[in-house]
This record gives C-alpha cells, sequence and structure tokens, in this order.
C-alpha cells in the first residue's frame, strides 16, 4: 500500500474535460453549446444531449459565471477525506445563466442565508497540483433580498352566535 490518502475531491481530466479543467484553473468556468440547437449543456459532453449532434457541433464557451440557487442541502457527516474535514457544508444545485443546472457547493454563506432563486457567482477552489473546482457564493453584485414583512395577526375568531333575532325567532315558535 502506498500509504497516502485517496481524494475524492480531485477530478480525472482525460483529453476531452482537459480543457475544462485547465479553464477552472484559470478562473474561469466553460459550458459545451450545440451549433445545431444552440443549447448550452453542463457536465461536458462530447455530444449534444438534446439533438444527439456529435463532437464536430458541440463546442466550448465560457459562461459568464451567473446563476440562482435552485435547491441545496446541508451535510453534516461525510466519511470520504477530505470531505469530512470540511462539515457542515452545502452542496447544492443551481441554475447557470446560460440555462444548465449544476452540482456544486456553495461558499462564504450562513445557511441561514439560503433561498431558492438567491443570486449567485463562481469562484473556484483551489485542491492543489493546479486543479481548481468550480463552487458558488452570493453574488456582491445583487442586493440581499429584503427581509419579509412580518404576517398580519390573524383575526380573532368569532365566538358562539349571540343573534337576539334567532333568540326571538325561537322563542316565538315554542
Amino acid at each position: 500500500m502506498s500509504g497516502t490518502t485517496a481524494r475524492y475531491d480531485l477530478p480525472e481530466a482525460d483529453d476531452f474535460t482537459r480543457p475544462y479543467w485547465e479553464a477552472a484553473a484559470r478562473g474561469r468556468l466553460l459550458l459545451r453549446r450545440c451549433a445545431r440547437c444552440d443549447r448550452a449543456h453542463h457536465y461536458p459532453r462530447e455530444f449534444c444531449p438534446f439533438c444527439w449532434a456529435g463532437e464536430d457541433r458541440v463546442r466550448w464557451e465560457e459562461a459568464d459565471g451567473s446563476a440562482v440557487l435552485y435547491t441545496w442541502s446541508v451535510i453534516h457527516r461525510n466519511d470520504l477525506p477530505p470531505f469530512g474535514e470540511r462539515v457542515p457544508y452545502v452542496a447544492a444545485v443551481v441554475d447557470l445563466a446560460e440555462g444548465p443546472r449544476m452540482m456544486t457547493e456553495l461558499v462564504d454563506c450562513e445557511t441561514a442565508e439560503l433561498g431558492i432563486g438567491m443570486p449567485l457567482r463562481v469562484a473556484f477552489r483551489e485542491t492543489g497540483g493546479g486543479v481548481a473546482v468550480p463552487v458558488f457564493r452570493p453574488d456582491p453584485r445583487s442586493a440581499p433580498a429584503p427581509a419579509p414583512a412580518p404576517a398580519p395577526a390573524p383575526a380573532p375568531r368569532p365566538g358562539p352566535r349571540s343573534d337576539p333575532q334567532q333568540g326571538a325567532e325561537a322563542g316565538e315558535s315554542a
């Protein structure tokens, strides 16, 4: 055995995904866009998952880096290295401005501040060896959402009916 601990947060780049990881190391998020149907997709694939156009019709494109929060989960336990050292952390799915939905991690944000539709910006976590992984943080260019107005107090519930006319009618029929 080698004595080194496996890292489950590092990508396994191959010839196809190398441009993606090289761009991430330079602080750029890439997507793939199909020239036939003009739809962007993420995670990178050699073909279009919408119209099945081949690699000759699908190209790399830089994303603008903005997204909104679709959903999230706060992870309190993860035994895979190095995630156990990071708990709790926020695993999330975001909707990129270009259309694709992406799994990621949210950073620099208290969980109480999270909300569906929250504006986000891409950032990159250095993992060592020149590898960077895209993560998202609240978009500093957008104003924080205003606090919701307090709910109005509920209207008082009426008690038992005390209509004098009802009593009089009841008395007349007796």
